[in-house]
């Protein structure tokens, strides 16, 4: 354990030292640097694979869940994608040095605020060997150092992808050290990594719930992190049927392991009867079982074959990252934004109506990171949002809520320009 402990002491000392260098690296350099990280990942393709479906078929054996084995997966479309993303980022404006705010006092002084970088993030982080590319490639373009540690469940991915990165960046002139992976797989490294505020300047925990509560409650430096994603979809009254459709079974079956798929439709009144049989046919050709409140269950009883179960209380407010969803009937827009109010978590709620009073009070009212009228929850993500990527999705207020990426990770600074001013 105390090898384990050096080395992390170590490498969380040269993470600092090369921010500091980082924090002035020229965005050419950055740029080529994701350039390269971009084809050594398609170039080193087989490596890469080979060393998930090590640990996705070792993951498989312990009794690791569908959910996440589906977040362990590479394949190399998924891979692909990685290195899309990767490309985005680097053609994204550098927001280093960019000037926010500027004005000139009565006395003459010249007021700038511009994006500087934080220093170095730290990132703890489960099952999704993505997070390991996502997260190191906005740091370098943000000017920010990494000190990543994953699960063990992903160890070899990881260590494959960060050996990529580090190769890749170093040779583009990102000074070394910039990234940083940490080997050791023992638990008890995390609360050491916690405790490193000297060297560590943000903590981004990316897992369950459990995990990032053990980072809340423990670490001394700044914390930003999601949470669980329950996310909604009210049915207005005036929805247009097909559109409802077409979102809800989206939402919840594009891909139902993440955290912004969908976990519980609620349905107007005065459209259940006509909606509810058309959404559950779909859904049950995709396999998804239904938890419904009672007056769900008796529109739905004429349709035969469904997999339906009558809804218990903790069907509501749960995440699911499953093939499977919670239905209701209410009466009203108001006892949907009730609803949403009680059993949210903050992440992304959807309404799906033709009236624009509704529309606006529900993306007024509803206290979420992301809000959406007639779209997918399923767009709540970095790159969706034409960020790239993302270091996590925030359903915290401060300092960054929603999709995290470049501009979130930075900070700013006050420049003041005078020509011999004095306070009087």
């Amino acid at each position: 354990m105390q090898a384990d402990i050096n080395e992390l002491v170590e490498k969380a000392r040269q993470a600092k030292a090369a921010s500091k260098k980082l924090a002035f690296t020229p965005t050419k350099v950055k740029n080529d640097a994701l350039a390269a990280i971009a084809q050594a990942l398609l170039d080193r393709e087989d490596m890469i694979l080979h060393n998930n479906q090590k640990d996705y078929k070792e993951a498989e054996a312990s009794g690791m869940s569908e959910a996440m084995l589906d977040r362990l997966m590479l394949n190399s479309s998924r891979l692909k994608g990685i290195s899309d993303d990767v490309k985005i980022v680097a053609a994204l404006p550098d927001p280093v040095g960019e000037v926010i705010e500027e004005r000139t006092l009565p006395n003459g002084l010249l007021l700038s605020k511009r994006r500087v970088p934080l220093g170095v993030i730290g990132a703890i982080y489960e099952s999704r060997p993505n997070v390991t590319v996502d997260i190191s490639v906005l740091c370098l373009k943000s000017g920010n150092a990494v000190i990543l540690r994953g699960g063990k469940e992903a160890y070899r991915s990881n260590l494959a992808l960060a050996n990529t990165i580090q190769e890749a960046a170093y040779k583009a002139g990102i000074p070394s050290g910039a990234v940083q992976f940490i080997e050791s797989t023992d638990r008890g490294l995390v609360d050491n990594m916690l405790k490193l505020k000297e060297s560590i300047d943000l903590m981004i925990p990316r897992g369950g719930a459990a995990l990032i509560k053990f980072v809340k409650d423990n670490a001394s430096m700044a914390v930003v992190a999601g949470g669980i994603g329950v996310c909604h979809a009210y049915v207005d009254k005036t929805a247009d049927i097909a559109k409802a459709v077409a979102i809800t079974y989206n939402a919840k079956v594009q891909r139902p392991t993440v955290c912004n798929a969908l976990d519980c439709v609620l349905v107007h009144k005065d459209i259940a009867a006509a909606f509810l049989p058309v959404m559950a046919k779909e859904w049950d050709k995709a396999g998804v079982e239904m938890h419904c409140d009672q007056r769900t269950l008796e529109i739905l009883k004429s349709v035969h074959g469904l997999n339906v179960h009558p809804a218990v209380e903790d069907d509501w407010g749960k995440e699911f990252l499953a093939l499977v969803g919670a239905i209701k009937v209410v009466g009203s827009l108001d006892e949907a934004l009730e609803h949403i109010e009680h059993y949210g978590s903050g992440h992304s709620e959807a309404i799906i109506s033709e009236d624009k009073n509704s529309i606006d009070r529900f993306l007024n009212e509803v206290d979420a990171a992301c809000v959406y009228a007639n779209a997918s929850t399923r767009f709540t993500d970095g790159s969706q949002f034409g960020m790239g990527a993302e270091i996590g999705i925030s359903t915290q207020k401060f300092h960054a809520r929603g999709p995290m990426a470049l501009r979130e990770i930075t900070s700013y600074k006050w420049c003041i320009r005078g020509n011999g001013q004095v306070r009087p």
